[in-house]
């Protein structure tokens, strides 16, 4: 693979910068594919065997990403984000095919739907690190708030876009169509990725003459000293650590739980969803125009703090549109602090280390909270909604409380 690494000059806005955009179309067209996939595989799930075998196969995924996520930032260190990402794409793009052909043909059961969960879980593990690496490598520090209003405003329209898609392509023709239509996304986001150019890491060496890789548990050790000796990445990591496990579970089982509760239904839901996706796409929409949040790091500490309140206000309110109107203000809240979450990770990480910082602040949000799921549901079994979403809403809490606590994570500023 002909290398693109290169240094960049200037600081062009990153959404006028054509090399931006086209890392911008690849996310699109790869997260619109993880959408479609998810679609896919639930409905081959279920039609394959019991609901409690479907939603086994939907939560394989969830161990591997969880266990080698660490490990998968070393690898976005290592070989670079932009290498990995095409790689990760490829695999998937081949694996996704592969199913959808043997699907066409055959009813394999739910061992190959099992086997497919298991292989993407371990692809993310090492794809998500190498994602959220890349903005780094590709815009000026000044650029990365807007760069993440951008991926924000992409990760909305993938969602409102992807499960539609993902139906129709079973309704046309069932579970095969829909894998395919997941894995031609997949490979629009190849070509794209191929074109992008990132910026050389400060002392990197040319192709070629790279110095020789140390054991990978010694870089994953340098990895943890880094946050470790970093004072505002060490909090910062803990905040989003806390945020993250109390966020997750009220907003995914809990809701739909709550729903239920209400009477709300299916649309009721639909609703509250919609509010949510609302205020957090109009919050990276916000970002990407401004471009930069001044006192980023008081800013995010407040924003998570006031969120958490908004989540465990939510479980008391009796109407739809109530609901709705309380998970507007926590999209808002939620799209502010995840996005400043993210840009200052990359402004206080050395390049080098990008890769293994973003693994650790992604191993709670993306590995670990999916796993408080099951323990959700049963707490919501035996005490109900709204004491749930209160011990949630707390340890979500103690987050922004830790962060206005923390002198140095509280006067963390975004490059101007």
């Amino acid at each position: 693979m002909p290398a693109t690494s290169e240094p960049l000059t200037g600081e062009r806005p990153a959404h006028r910068d054509p090399n931006v955009l086209r890392w911008l179309g690849a996310y699109v067209a790869s997260a619109t594919g993880d959408n479609v996939y998810y679609v896919a595989l639930s409905w081959a799930a279920v039609q394959s065997g019991s609901p409690s075998q479907a939603g086994l196969v939907m939560a394989v995924s969830a161990a591997p990403r969880a266990l080698l996520m660490l490990g998968g930032g070393v690898i976005a260190d290592r070989f670079g984000p932009r290498r990995v990402l095409i790689v990760s794409n490829g695999v998937r793009c081949a694996a996704v095919v592969a199913v959808a052909l043997l699907l066409a043909v055959s009813s394999p059961g739910l061992w190959l739907l099992g086997l497919l969960a298991l292989v993407f879980g371990v692809v993310d593990a090492v794809l998500m690190p190498a994602l959220g690496a890349l903005p780094a490598r590709i815009t000026a520090r000044g650029q990365l708030a807007r760069v993440h209003g951008m991926r924000g405003m992409a990760s909305r329209l993938a969602n409102v876009v992807g499960a539609p898609l993902g139906g129709l392509g079973v309704a046309l023709g069932g579970a095969a169509v829909a894998f395919g239509a997941a894995a031609l996304l997949f490979a629009v986001a190849l070509p794209l990725l191929t074109a992008v150019r990132m910026r050389r890491r400060p002392q990197e060496l040319p192709v070629g003459q790279e110095l020789p890789a140390r054991p990978a548990v010694r870089e994953l050790r340098d990895g943890l000293d880094h946050i470790r000796r970093n004072p505002v990445l060490a909090r910062l990591v803990l905040v989003i650590a806390l945020s993250d496990l109390g966020f997750v579970g009220p907003m995914n089982v809990g809701l739909t739980l709550l729903a239920d509760e209400r009477g709300w239904g299916a649309s009721g839901m639909g609703w509250v969803l919609a509010g949510f996706g609302a205020g957090a796409g109009a919050m990276s929409l916000l970002l990407t125009v401004r471009g930069r949040v001044p006192r980023a790091g008081l800013v995010l500490s407040a924003a998570i703090a006031a969120g958490a309140v908004a989540v465990g206000a939510l479980a008391y309110v009796p109407t739809v549109t109530g609901a709705a109107g309380v998970a507007l203000a926590v999209g808002l809240l939620a799209g502010l602090s995840g996005a400043l979450c993210g840009a200052l990770v990359q402004t206080e990480s050395d390049p080098a280390f990008v890769g293994r910082v973003t693994s650790m602040a992604s191993l709670f949000s993306l590995g670990l909270a999916p796993l408080t799921f099951p323990v959700t549901g049963a707490a919501v079994a035996l005490w109900g909604t709204g004491p749930v979403f209160v011990v949630s809403a707390g340890v979500c809490v103690l987050g922004g409380i830790l962060g206005l606590c923390s002198r140095p994570l509280r006067r963390a500023e975004l490059p101007g």
